[in-house]
């Protein structure tokens, strides 16, 4: 077919559309740069302001638009134009989204909003042995107020004994429309998040859960996979991704590396290193896929200086002040289908709670003692409850966030 002709047909053709066919071959992604397409969709969408008391200048501004416009300018050129106007446009919607802050988190208030103009999505890409790679789009999100779960869950996936590596990313369409559903097979752009190796995975992860049919597997930066026992298939794998740098681990790597953060630079702070951290406030959330169980912010937090040790602790709730105990509403668990304005620690993991060995030595309860604790390499957050039988409630007793002094000294720039 000639190449007028193609043309002729490609006119007819939405952005969206015009991209992919530039993906066939090299002959249709020449004849896809023309600028006479380009230039008619880049005009229909981007309307020259008009003005009513110099009709001259306007109509000079058409002819040079449609004659000069085309011959002077390099095939392509108009498409480039067009992206990178839809991208600022949508870049700027989201920064508008994200300025109001919550007081209590210090994160933006509209996460759920700004992800949705954007067109943000996540996928996961498992590799088996052979080289074969299965993609799984997302299935579920859940928004809280400092995170968003993501949930994909089958009984059709790849047995995990073929299975090599499997890759998160976030996704984000080339061209983003408010007017339309993303397309799945249109162009978007992949941003690694991270990577998973799941060869020997029951050996080399920690195990935080199971029950008669089901074993939970916890990876690093919040992946929980769960197997069926019977089979050793892959049932569902979820993770939960915190707002903080949200949008830029999830939008500014490349389908290869992941995003780099922007060194840090030590605050300053003028107040005598021997007095330690003072009037720290910390945000508790407490979730499960669908439902809350706690969601607090403590303030007023401090702790001394005392002798070096590799941790600064900061008790939020203590087991000697009562007037400071917290119910959780409902029974933690998980639900089965077919981390202040001084943002410089963040953690956020699955956890699980253990049953203690000793029991209550508290006068206002009598019950079982449980354990949750969590530890990296950036600190530590341990929670111990209690359960009354009488009103079939947890009750968090002592909550202590352990902070890492090497981390308190690179960011503060100081010496604990």
């Amino acid at each position: 077919m000639p190449s007028e002709m193609l043309i002729k047909i490609f006119s007819y053709l939405d952005a969206v559309s015009l991209l992919s066919v530039g993906c066939v071959n090299r002959h249709f992604y020449h004849l896809a740069n023309d600028n006479g397409i380009w230039l008619k969709i880049y005009s229909s969408c981007f309307q020259p302001k008009k003005t009513i008391w110099k009709m001259k200048s306007e109509q000079t501004e058409t002819v040079s638009l449609g004659c000069a416009a085309l011959h002077d300018r390099k095939p392509g050129y108009w498409k480039k134009e067009y992206i990178f106007k839809q991208i600022a446009l949508v870049k700027t919607r989201v920064m508008q989204l994200v300025k109001p802050v919550d007081p209590y988190t210090g994160l933006p208030c509209k996460n759920k909003e700004a992800m949705k103009a954007s067109g943000l999505s996540w996928i996961i890409v498992l590799k088996d042995k052979n080289g074969k790679e299965h993609v799984m789009e997302e299935a579920n999100l859940s928004f809280k107020d400092t995170s968003v779960t993501i949930l994909w869950y089958s009984t059709d996936w790849p047995c995990l004994d073929i299975l090599s590596t499997l890759k998160l990313f976030g996704v984000i369409p080339l061209l983003p429309d408010q007017s339309r559903a993303h397309s799945k097979n249109g162009p978007r752009h992949r941003s690694l998040i991270a990577e998973y190796h799941l060869s020997n995975l029951t050996e080399r992860s920690v195990e935080v859960g199971a029950d008669k049919l089901v074993r939970l597997f916890c990876l690093n930066s919040g992946l929980v996979v769960a197997l069926w026992k019977a089979k050793n298939e892959i049932a569902f794998v979820m993770t939960s991704l915190h707002y903080h740098q949200l949008f830029e681990r999830s939008t500014l790597g490349s389908a290869t590396v992941k995003y780099a953060l922007p060194p840090h630079k030590p605050l300053l702070d003028d107040v005598d290193p021997e007095y330690g951290l003072h009037d720290y406030s910390v945000h508790l959330d407490m979730h499960g896929r669908s439902c809350t169980y706690l969601c607090g912010t403590f303030k007023s937090l401090s702790c001394r200086k005392g002798r070096v040790d590799e941790y600064l602790k900061l008790t939020a709730v203590s087991l000697k002040d009562n007037t400071k105990h917290l119910p959780l509403i409902g029974t933690p668990g998980l639900s089965w289908e077919t981390g202040g304005n001084n943002l410089f620690c963040l953690c956020f993991a699955p956890v699980c709670m253990v049953l203690s060995s000793k029991t209550s030595g508290l006068y206002d309860y009598m019950g079982r003692i449980y354990t949750t604790d969590y530890a990296d390499s950036e600190g530590k957050v341990c929670v111990e409850l209690v359960w009354l039988e009488e009103t079939k409630e947890y009750f968090i007793v002592n909550l202590v966030l352990y902070v890492s002094t090497k981390k308190v000294n690179d960011w503060f720039g100081t010496n604990y």
